[in-house]
């Protein structure tokens, strides 16, 4: 952070040499601010007719001096003072106010986003002395929704008023505001947002899957926010106003994080962290979050690292880029190369690495399918959307033990397995990675190795949860990757799931409408029609194919 902030074209040199004697100045910790420096601060800024603001620490040290305009101040960059959930940043800001207003909407926005200790505005009088200050400072527990208090105003030379003990004081409660108990395994705390062009009903569903993914993830939800727009703001997507409304909710929810379920673009996501020192995740990341989690072969582990830094490169900025997990033992080309540009270099030649040794997998996948190809067995493959049961219909067919869990992505690293049919007629049957709408275009290229098993399918499960509301949109969704990656000319039986959630009657309209099979890929009872009907299906390509 600069120690002079702001623009100063225009100022005489002997006025700069004044705002750089500021620094210069101590506080003791229990004044907000001493009358000299108040004092000098608002002749400073009544000469030069703009706002002038100090931030100073709990030292009493002054860190930056802040040249404004006649309307407000701009408080410079303060990544450097990060503070996690109930601690506060330990800077406070004082500042003037040309004409004799109290504390503004942005001064107010600003104490809250930033998390700062105070926020001050010190009036001027007509000879540009100090005439009153005004104080405001967050307030947890408001109630009146605020998350903020405003002191009653006090003279310039009453400025004893407990500064640190009411900074700890403020600590203490908001440290008492947040819960004691964590997320499952992230320990974050998020407030999901939606930014949406497209109808209510369709807002919701799509939020509700951001909710599924969210606490897959092991994200605690404190709160789901729609907003309803004729078009996003190409700025902050939801507008500047309402991202500081939002900003603020989650300081008084204690979040950690807020998560858009729109795909942010790099000039999106680098405007929305200017304006809040929250963390900032969309769809897209919370997806390869998880995915991330749940990798654990090595096969695995390539695709999503893949992924991410397809997904980082273009979002790398001057900003919060430390890129601990590359920088060990690699030197930057020479002295001229910044810091950002050492980064990008490092992810394009972890990325270049991560496509060879992925290509050496896809090698290999080709090897064992020519072996599979010689021994003349059909293989079937598992589609579907996420948690829609694939993985323990593979169980139940085949009785494997494959992870099944009732979370979004459980399965990541594909599985195969054995089957043989009551004709004898033996199969490979596999259980695939799920899909999901909007699913990340990286993502997909990064699997590209897993979906190429599907080129070789016979015959592909599109397994279907029928007691899913949205089920519909995911049949739609999961057929339209399907088209997207051209199989849509393997052979497919749809599969409805879980049919013991639905009544009898719907579950056998659903089945004529969509020429499906009704299940419960829990229960070995329910699998003898799927069972016939796929040994059928085997048994008709192999005739018409009989290389197969």
């Amino acid at each position: 952070m600069k120690k002079l902030s702001g623009n100063t074209s225009g100022l005489k040199a002997g006025q700069i040499r004044r705002l750089e004697n500021l620094y210069r100045r101590r506080t003791p910790p229990e004044y907000l601010i001493t009358s000299e420096t108040a004092r000098e601060l608002c002749l400073l800024s009544g000469e030069i007719r703009r706002q002038t603001g100090l931030l100073i620490d709990r030292q009493g040290r002054i860190k930056c001096v802040i040249v404004g305009d006649n309307r407000r101040i701009v408080i410079p960059d303060l990544s450097e003072y990060r503070t996690a959930p109930g601690r506060l940043n330990g800077l406070r800001c004082i500042h003037t106010h040309l004409k004799n207003e109290p504390l503004s909407r942005d001064d107010l926005t600003d104490l809250a986003l930033l998390k700062l200790d105070m926020m001050a505005a010190v009036t001027l009088t007509k000879d540009g002395e100090p005439h009153e200050i005004h104080i405001g400072h967050i307030l947890p527990k408001s109630p009146d929704g605020n998350p903020y208090n405003i002191l009653p105003p006090v003279k310039p030379n009453l400025l004893d008023i407990g500064c640190i003990e009411q900074i700890q004081a403020i600590e203490a409660e908001l440290a008492q505001a947040k819960p004691a108990h964590k997320a499952e395994e992230t320990g974050e705390r998020a407030i999901l947002v939606s930014v949406s062009t497209d109808s209510k009903d369709n807002a919701a569903d799509s939020m509700d899957e951001l909710k599924e993914l969210a606490i897959s993830g092991g994200i605690e939800v404190l709160e789901t926010v729609i907003q309803q727009r004729s078009r996003p703001d190409s700025r902050f997507l939801m507008g500047q106003g309402k991202l500081g409304e939002l900003s603020l909710l989650a300081l008084q929810k204690g979040a950690s994080m807020i998560v858009f379920d729109q795909e942010l673009n790099p000039s999106q996501i680098r405007s929305i962290t200017d304006q809040t020192e929250i963390k900032v995740v969309d769809r897209t990341q919370l997806i390869l979050d998880i995915f991330a989690q749940r990798a654990r072969t090595r096969e695995g582990k390539l695709q999503v690292e893949l992924a991410q830094f397809k997904y980082l490169l273009p979002r790398l900025v001057t900003k919060n880029t430390a890129m601990s997990r590359l920088t060990g033992g690699i030197g930057g080309r020479g002295p001229g190369e910044t810091k950002l540009e050492l980064n990008r270099r490092l992810v394009r030649d972890r990325i270049s690495r991560l496509e060879k040794a992925i290509e050496m997998v896809i090698r290999q996948r080709r090897q064992q399918r020519a072996k599979r190809s010689k021994k003349s067995l059909p293989v079937i493959s598992i589609i579907g959307y996420t948690n829609a049961g694939k993985s323990t219909l593979l169980n139940t067919l085949t009785k494997s033990n494959v992870l099944a869990e009732k979370r979004l992505f459980a399965t990541l690293d594909p599985s195969s397995r054995r089957l043989k049919f009551p004709k004898e007629t033996e199969v490979i049957i596999t259980d695939t990675v799920g899909f999901i709408k909007n699913i990340p275009k990286d993502l997909l290229v990064a699997f590209r190795a897993t979906l190429e098993e599907l080129n070789n399918a016979d015959l592909l499960l599109h397994v279907i949860d029928i007691g899913n509301p949205r089920f519909e949109d995911q049949v739609e969704s999961v057929e339209r990757i399907l088209s997207d990656l051209n199989l849509n000319k393997i052979p497919m039986l749809r599969i409805f799931n879980k049919q013991d959630l639905v009544e009898k009657e719907t579950v056998e309209n659903l089945c004529r409408l969509y020429d499906s099979i009704p299940i419960s890929a829990n229960n070995e009872s329910t699998l003898a029609p799927l069972i016939k009907k796929m040994e059928h299906s085997i048994e008709s390509i192999c005739t018409k194919h009989p290389e197969t």
